[in-house]
């Protein structure tokens, strides 16, 4: 097999040597991201239970989909956010599983994901980022590797702002350093690969990008339901830059619309992390966030 590790070493998929030492651009290794946070109430319940645990969180990433908040909601969360100089990523809303396919509600179906199906849904997908941009949101979850070369254009081409970050959902199924650099590559700031790599494999995946990569630290019984605290150091000196997303367990499954008190949940869930991170590996940089996409004054 050398001949073929050779040839991946030449186009930059190589084995990594040892510990990350790739950072944030403010130097730092690790951030924090709670997912599930669907609508203002829980974020805003989300934000006093980081005053009262003193716990800094970069990330907040609402899943169910733009379209299914009103431009109030979208401007409230986002005005939240920027209040509180943290990042907002809103999930794109059309998805195989919103539309009428059947086949993504079979089990052989469901490797569809949350992909688009059809020009038009392309389209209105198009319309969801652009919706969310309009009303002042600077993160995108996304679903479909097809959407994200198309944002990445946008982007680039300056139809949509060029401050836009792109995450790419681990719904999308990837879990290999070639797949994660073709992400990068057209578009992708952010990557969640599939939840349950190995340390080995994200090192792998680290020592092909650049950009950060996000990673499960609990999961909801949906996905899994594996817990991997202990981990976390580890996770962080060899996938760094590394936003940790925690609070994933308090859910029952993806898209699972979080409650106040689930939100102040997630919160002690970030301590509990935190705290491995101090006992465990106190001399890990974190991030001051100084480049994080949060959100500005919309239309």
């Amino acid at each position: 097999m050398e001949k073929t590790r050779r040839y991946l070493d030449r186009i930059g998929i190589g084995v990594p040597e040892g510990e990350s030492e790739k950072r944030f651009s403010d130097g730092g290794q690790y951030r924090f991201e709670v997912p599930g946070i669907q609508r203002p109430g829980a974020m805003r319940a989300l934000l006093d239970a980081m005053e009262e645990h003193d716990v800094r969180v970069h990330r907040v990433t609402q899943t169910k989909g733009i379209m299914l908040l009103t431009d109030g909601e979208i401007e409230e969360m986002a005005e939240l956010a920027r209040e509180a100089d943290i990042e907002l990523f809103l999930s794109v809303g059309p998805r195989a599983t919103y539309d009428t396919s059947a086949s993504a509600r079979t089990p052989e179906g469901s490797r569809i994901g949350y992909r688009l199906r059809g020009y038009d849904n392309l389209v209105y997908a198009v319309e969801d980022v652009r919706r969310a941009a309009e009303l002042g949101v600077r993160g995108i979850v996304v679903y479909d590797e097809g959407l994200l070369w198309v944002l990445g254009r946008m982007r680039g081409d300056g139809e949509i702002p060029a401050d836009l970050h792109f995450k790419v959902s681990a719904h999308c199924g990837h879990g290999n350093p070639a797949s994660a650099r073709l992400l990068q590559d057209i578009g992708a700031d952010s990557l969640n690969p599939v939840r349950d790599l190995q340390i080995p494999m994200l090192a792998a995946i680290r020592e092909a990008i650049d950009i950060s990569i996000d990673v499960h630290t609990e999961n909801p019984k949906s996905s899994g339901g594996f817990i991997r605290h202990y981990e976390v150091p580890d996770i962080i000196r060899y996938a760094s830059p590394v936003y940790l997303k925690t609070g994933g367990s308090v859910a029952g499954h993806h898209g699972w619309d979080t409650t106040e008190s689930q939100a102040r949940e997630r919160i002690r869930q970030v301590v509990l992390v935190r705290d491995m991170i101090e006992r465990y590996y106190p001399e890990a940089v974190f991030s001051s966030g100084k480049d994080l996409a949060v959100p500005v004054g919309g239309r």
